[in-house]
């Protein structure tokens, strides 16, 4: 028979399965219509508005209490994600990610668009604990770091699609994401927090404020680009894994600047501290803890990497390294 879906005749094809497509394909273009709809300014305060956000009081990194939906969501465009200070796994890169987007963002942060950070332990992390934080990250206007009741802030993980059962029992397995919404308009969407701060900042900015109206991130011209050096499994890692807090003959950033540290650092120890940081800190390992104060006593991740993966970043590392010295005796 022909089918009525495909247009083509076919004696394998019954009607009762040419139905079942049709049927299939309107859920799906439903579906996508749904999804790819903004919702109405009249709904979206009945459906994502007063009503459904919890307005719990929350207590910034400056001691300042403000109101959930009243003081931090209404009427803006925010960015919110959990964290929390003694964080040894995730939270670090998190925030150093972040840090890059704020940068990229410019003059946007504190006017268009706000950024919050929601403790999931709040016991521990007072204003005070927070605002120490902050200041290591150098966190600027229009991002705030919140503290609370440890039951308020579940509700406000739970509201916000960032809740986890198993936070409260082991928190550094909490999942890296960001919630991104316009209260105005109702239009809310989940993504990684450690993604490429550059898709990152182009992502909220496009999806907050919309192309017309957004500013573009500045890029340096293709001409001042360094060459593409190393090895892609190496490049891809660092890029995803360490560009955050490093860079080569840059400069400090939130870590050391690496030029020619594949160089001066015994092979043996990099490698070692690469894989598990948190180790031989633990371990007052006399480098380690050198580093630990010197950089703001940030906490180099433990990002569990394999050997290979350790492997394929010292190569990235001694081919940007000797990119580096070459660019200089120049």
């Amino acid at each position: 028979m022909t089918c009525l879906l495909t247009g083509r005749k076919d004696p394998a094809v019954s009607k009762r399965k040419c139905q079942i497509l049709r049927m299939t394909l309107l859920a799906l273009l439903v579906v996508a219509g749904v999804t790819r709809t903004t919702i109405p300014v009249a709904h979206a305060d009945v459906l994502w508005g007063r009503d459904y956000f919890p307005n719990v009081q929350l207590i910034t990194q400056t001691g300042q209490t403000v109101r959930f939906y009243d003081d931090l969501l209404k009427g803006k465009s925010v960015v919110i994600n959990v964290i929390y200070t003694r964080c040894r796994d995730r939270c670090p890169l998190e925030t150093a990610k972040l840090a890059q987007v704020q940068r990229l963002l410019g003059s946007r942060m504190g006017t268009d668009i706000f950024f919050y950070s929601i403790s999931i332990d709040p016991d521990w992390d007072t204003p005070a604990v927070l605002r120490e934080y902050a200041e290591k990250f150098g966190v600027g206007p229009g991002w705030l770091f919140l503290t609370g009741k440890a039951d308020d802030i579940a509700t406000v993980q739970k509201k916000t699609g960032l809740y986890s059962r198993t936070d409260a029992v082991n928190p550094d397995g909490h999942l890296p994401s960001l919630m991104i919404g316009n209260e105005p308009t109702g239009q809310w969407m989940l993504n990684s927090a450690v993604d490429n701060p550059r898709f990152l900042a182009a992502t909220i900015t496009n999806f907050l404020i919309g192309w017309k109206n957004r500013e573009p991130v500045i890029a340096k011209s293709y001409e001042a680009a360094r060459p593409i050096a190393g090895f892609a499994a190496g490049s891809y890692l660092f890029e995803t894994k360490c560009a955050a807090c490093h860079t080569f003959g840059e400069g400090d950033g939130i870590g050391p600047d690496l030029a020619g540290v594949t160089h001066d650092r015994d092979r043996a120890w990099l490698e070692g501290f690469i894989k598990a940081p948190d180790k031989m800190l633990a371990q007052k390992d006399p480098i380690a803890t050198a580093l630990f104060a010197k950089y703001k006593q940030v906490v180099m991740p433990n990002l569990r990497l394999g050997d290979g993966d350790v492997a394929a970043i010292m190569k990235y590392m001694d081919a940007q390294s000797a990119a580096s010295r070459n660019r200089k005796t120049r």
